[in-house]
């Protein structure tokens, strides 16, 4: 199994509206992109180390809209789902990302996700744009960090995997 090369993500808040995570990755940019928007990968990464993948749709497209959902340790379910505005194969997805338990009538966060190579190497930027600083913060606590770090590490695993 491929090792991790121990780069952790680097989560900021750039403004009072805008979290961005920002991670490299020991693979080049077409592998990381592969294993971000193939349903078979993601359900590797995207659960960490903190549940099971119950299911992961992608209809990658303009205006497709992608589900995913686990069961997490303690026995419930964590969702998200959206839809697509923007791809550019290897290079940008624009999308929204809704949590499935988040309070009703908040405006759906957008997520501008880009991939960029310098020599192998991959740096994976995403852009969180959310309504406020209260939901900002609010997803800052949520513990979103941990779940992240470890879903990355697996993320670039499986990328490696692919070369």
């Amino acid at each position: 199994m491929s090792q991790v090369t121990g780069n952790r993500a680097q989560v900021t808040t750039p403004s009072d509206e805008e979290i961005l995570i920002v991670r490299e990755f020991d693979a080049p940019k077409r592998l990381v992109y592969k294993a971000y928007t193939t349903p078979e990968l993601v359900s590797r990464w995207w659960p960490g180390e903190r549940g099971e993948m119950e299911s992961c749709e992608i209809d990658l497209r303009v205006g497709g809209r992608w589900r995913y959902a686990m069961v997490a340790k303690g026995d419930f379910q964590v969702a998200f789902h959206g839809e697509f505005s923007e791809i550019v194969p290897d290079e940008r997805i624009v999308t929204t990302e809704v949590y499935e338990g988040a309070p009703p009538g908040l405006r759906d966060p957008i997520n501008v996700v880009t991939f960029e190579e310098s020599e192998g190497r991959t740096t994976l930027s995403i852009l969180m744009v959310l309504e406020s600083r209260e939901v900002r913060d609010m997803i800052i606590d949520s513990g979103m960090e941990g779940g992240l770090q470890e879903g990355m590490d697996l993320l670039e695993q499986i990328a490696r995997e692919l070369a």
